[in-house]
């Protein structure tokens, strides 16, 4: 898109004001150890508390242990036996038995519904044949989510000094798990019954705060109680991750008040809004119109403004067909880009062919004149 708006040597800019339209609240008290704050959308940090230190995270590792088993696993209703070694797992545990049956999907919800160890190992092994090789996948799957300050060495969060990560990095992956059509609905699920085993989600959030998606508990000593909550309030997703906190479930209700009454999602554009026209030439129709292609939102508290810069041709050769890239549209909070979509034709434009015998052409005229006498 760049060389083609380079080659036609023209970009058009438009700036324009987008306010907040909502009051700041108190920024709130913690008691926890490390704590962020983020919008779901865009990814803007509202909250951080020493958010980039690295401590253990008990069972919120089973976030990334179900992301990449859902990434792997085509077939959830697969029916597996469970194995001698997947068993007898410290901690909270599903007790499977040895030879039991039981189906991939039924692990899952077992794996972040009850917080099940075994589930994890389970899992792990099913997927890549090994604990470690599947470690290995956690490790990579969190280095291409940008996931700097992680290291796993288990699916299941019990850990050595070796398993650990930060609070920001646990919001990427809660973002990357609501993006995940077989994570996101086992996140939001409060209770559900499979092959006979019942299953309660461990996050009181679900029932305790509006609005609460879903996410994961996780305690160890070593590590505390550590949490990831995520909520949906007006078009409107923020993601809540509290590490070392003896307070979790107000502190979560507390930031992610502050995070919607404060930062409240922001339409930048609408998709198919009409942002400008653009001259044609060689068609009947002198102008069409551009759109949006898709619509864009961003959290902004009071007094911050958006700035837009639009990136079209002056004129563009017919024909045009509705619906193919004309450009762009960028959107600025001061010298940070927060937004961008491509801006597509709103309607097409034909080629319009007149041949140089016809009546409408100076030859065509003189031709008629001839004939007339």
């Amino acid at each position: 898109m760049k060389q083609f708006l380079a080659a036609l040597g023209v970009l058009g800019i438009l700036m324009t004001g987008l306010p907040a339209q909502t009051q700041a609240a108190e920024v709130p008290a913690v008691s926890a150890a490390s704590a962020l704050l983020m919008d779901g959308e865009s990814g803007r940090i509202l909250f951080s508390h020493n958010a980039n230190e690295p401590r253990a995270i008990a069972s919120i590792t089973k976030l990334m242990t179900a992301l990449v088993a859902a990434e792997c696993l085509e077939d959830l209703s697969q029916t597996v036996i469970i194995q001698p070694n997947w068993t007898g797992i410290e901690g909270t545990s599903l007790y499977l038995k040895p030879g039991e049956e039981l189906t991939c999907e039924t692990l899952l919800y077992g794996l972040l519904l009850h917080s099940g160890n075994d589930a994890a190992v389970a899992l792990a092994e099913i997927c890549a044949g090994d604990t470690g090789t599947f470690v290995s996948w956690m490790n990579q799957r969190a280095a291409d989510l940008g996931m700097t300050g992680t290291h796993f060495s288990d699916p299941n969060g019990l850990g050595d000094e070796n398993h650990y990560s930060t609070a920001l990095d646990m919001a990427k992956l809660g973002r990357a798990c609501l993006e995940n059509d077989v994570v996101a609905p086992i996140l939001a699920t409060r209770s559900i019954t499979l092959e006979g085993r019942s299953f309660t989600n461990h996050n009181k959030l679900l029932w305790q705060y509006p609005g609460c998606t879903g996410m994961k508990t996780g305690y160890t000593r070593q590590a505390g109680r550590t949490l990831v909550s995520s909520a949906e309030r007006e078009g409107q997703t923020l993601l809540c991750v509290t590490l070392d906190d003896g307070n979790d479930w107000a502190d979560h209700t507390a930031l992610l008040d502050y995070g919607f009454d404060t930062w409240p999602r922001q339409v930048l554009v609408e998709e198919g809004e009409v942002l400008g026209q653009v001259r044609v030439e060689g068609s009947l129709l002198r102008q069409v119109p551009v759109t949006a292609h898709r619509t864009l939102g961003f959290p902004l508290r009071e007094g911050e403004e958006v700035t837009l810069e639009i990136q079209l041709p002056d004129a563009i050769q017919a024909p045009v067909s509705e619906g193919e890239i004309a450009g762009s549209v960028i959107f600025w909070l001061g010298d940070r880009q927060v937004g961008q979509t491509y801006l597509v034709w709103g309607s097409s434009a034909g080629r319009d062919v007149i041949s140089r015998d016809s009546p409408h052409t100076p030859l065509g005229i003189l031709k008629k004149l001839a004939g007339d006498k």
